[in-house]
């Protein structure tokens, strides 16, 4: 393929570009390929965290200030390449929260949209529009763009999550909005249950109007979830580059479960390693079963249950599976999607 010719530099010129400078102008040839690059260029890394540091900073911090103070009590996982941005790949930001004992993170709502998926603990609550939903290990649970919601734990144990919001693409649309309750706990009008019996058996009440691009159901059980993925195995038809690979969606149009974020839960049955794969999405990973390691380009990343890490844009991914193994992953994907731009490279599956 040709290579574009390279405009030289003369004195001439120089004296052009400054001149321009000073009127807030730029020559597209001298910046152009930069901004249209051959492939995905990124200062996101791949890089991983150990649930052990983790949880022991966390703790430390729930010495140090209540979740009330804090509002959210979050450790931020920051990539290695973008320290200072509150990112883990160039659009999606990454943390995870501790709410302890008789605590609770009290209530707001804003523009982003958030995930949580469930990592230690058991019984918390997350309430979000009026209704509650008790949250365990491998739930997946859903805060729309605009909608209340607090955390409490009234167990005797901490609850550990993560939380993945769209914040950075938020933030580049300079859409962003926030406003806080003025009571720690939003009224709870509907019965615990409400949405997954309204919408979680292939069913949906009749006259629904329906309310955006957002899953009705915000509370996606790991026992269930668990229970297709085991089901699944059983024909054996396993994905050369995914294993099993399920997507989580939204039951009313089987468009991703939210708008701005995919959502994913795959199992990599013990000894399996995947075939190369990459794809434009840096997508974010956590194990919630077994124990295994992934190559993302030149890096090798080992994990075990609760290890978090990420892979950026367009890097080759191998998974290997030192035992039976199932990752959660969320991305950006509905984004790209939609905008007709995301592309993956299988390799030789």
């Amino acid at each position: 393929m040709a290579q574009p010719q390279q405009a030289l530099d003369t004195p001439e010129r120089r004296a052009f570009y400054a001149k321009i400078d000073k009127s807030n102008m730029t020559a597209l040839w001298t910046v152009m390929s930069a901004l249209i690059t051959p492939e995905p260029k990124s200062a996101c890394v791949p890089f991983g965290w150990k649930f052990s540091d983790i949880r022991e900073a966390m703790l430390e911090a729930g010495k140090l200030i209540t979740a009330k103070e804090a509002e959210r009590r979050v450790l931020i996982l920051e990539n290695p390449g973008m320290r200072g941005q509150s990112k883990i790949t160039t659009s999606l930001y990454c943390g995870v929260q501790l709410v302890m004992p008789n605590e609770v993170a009290p209530a707001h709502r804003h523009s982003q949209s958030a995930l949580r998926f469930v990592l230690e603990g058991s019984g918390a609550y997350t309430a979000v529009n009026g209704e509650r939903t008790r949250m365990y290990v491998g739930d997946f649970v859903i805060t729309p763009s605009g909608a209340w919601h607090d955390h409490g734990n009234q167990t005797d144990q901490p609850m550990f999550w993560i939380d993945g919001l769209d914040i950075p693409l938020i933030q580049f649309l300079d859409a962003s909005f926030v406003e806080h309750l003025d009571a720690d706990e939003q009224p709870v009008t509907k019965p615990e249950g409400d949405a997954l019996a309204r919408y979680g058996a292939n069913m949906a009440p009749v006259g629904r109007v329906k309310s955006g691009a957002t899953s009705p159901i915000f509370n996606y059980p790991y026992a269930r979830s668990r229970e297709a993925l085991e089901q699944m195995r059983r024909t054996g038809e396993w994905d050369a580059c995914h294993g099993l690979k399920m997507r989580y969606i939204n039951p009313e149009t089987g468009d991703h479960a939210m708008p701005t974020m995919g959502t994913f839960l795959q199992l990599l049955p013990k000894g399996f390693a995947t075939a190369r794969y990459r794809a434009t999405d840096a997508t974010v990973f956590s194990c919630v079963e077994g124990r295994g390691r992934t190559t993302i380009g030149d890096t090798v990343i080992e994990w075990g249950p609760k290890d978090i890490f990420v892979a950026p844009s367009w890097k080759p991914v191998v998974h290997e599976a030192a035992e039976d193994s199932v990752l959660f992953s969320f991305s950006d994907q509905p984004v790209q999607q939609k905008l007709g731009v995301w592309r993956e490279d299988r390799g030789n599956a």
